[in-house]
């Protein structure tokens, strides 16, 4: 089974930084671009960080509002260290979690989720940013058309995977519900149809209605 790699869905016309960029040079990057985040490389073109729109409104959070009434809620160290930074490597959320170009979109997503982040700075074998992928760019494998997923049901999971006789088993997928109906030889087939039907790109959900071939007319179960 063919799965997209995040070096498929990663755009690889990254906008960086350096340490050394002020405050105002990172808004500008951001406006200019249309995105809310952007990776800070070292000389070797190697992410150290992120400074996201949430790293720059520290600034804003840290002062009176027109009234003159202080924060309500007391900065940590980390959150009142960048509120007063001017450069990128003040501003940023170090040290960069990163993927690789051949992870899965699952890996990426396990990555952003374990790590509360938004994006993912992209690298090669040695470390260097090749593209970046955000949550947008993961849910695109939901725009997967129907009639793909169900080819890939069929033929790959089902035939050659699982070696289950072509028509044995009816795959019905509508916007990315995928529903299993037929016979299989064993009942352990069952959970592992449903498994491999869950990892195909594209699909939302699996329903089974699948059941065991009942046994021959003379009571010999089928092997």
């Amino acid at each position: 089974m063919l799965h997209q790699m995040v070096g498929d869905l990663m755009t690889t016309a990254v906008v960086s930084v350096r340490r050394n960029t002020g405050f105002k040079d990172i808004v500008q990057h951001l406006a200019e671009h249309s995105i809310t985040a952007v990776p800070v490389v070292d000389d070797q073109c190697r992410p150290i960080g992120v400074v996201s729109e949430a790293d720059l409104l520290r600034k804003q959070e840290s002062q009176a509002d027109p009234g003159g009434h202080l924060p309500t809620a007391q900065l940590l160290p980390v959150e009142r260290a960048k509120a007063h930074a001017l450069t990128a490597e003040g501003l940023m959320t170090s040290p960069a979690v990163t993927a690789r170009p051949q992870w899965s979109v699952v890996e990426a997503a396990r990555a952003m989720a374990l790590h509360h982040v938004k994006r993912l700075p992209v690298v090669d074998d040695v470390g260097r940013l090749v593209g970046i992928v955000s949550r947008g760019d993961l849910l695109h494998v939901f725009l997967r058309r129907d009639p793909a997923i169900r080819e890939e049901i069929t033929t790959d999971v089902l035939t050659r995977t699982l070696g289950l006789a072509p028509g044995a088993v009816t795959v019905q997928v509508t916007d990315g519900r995928v529903t299993l109906s037929g016979t299989v030889p064993q009942d352990s087939l069952i959970p592992i149809a449903l498994r491999l039907s869950e990892s195909v790109d594209g699909v939302v959900d699996v329903t089974s209605h699948l059941r065991t071939e009942p046994d021959d007319p003379a009571g010999t179960p089928r092997q």
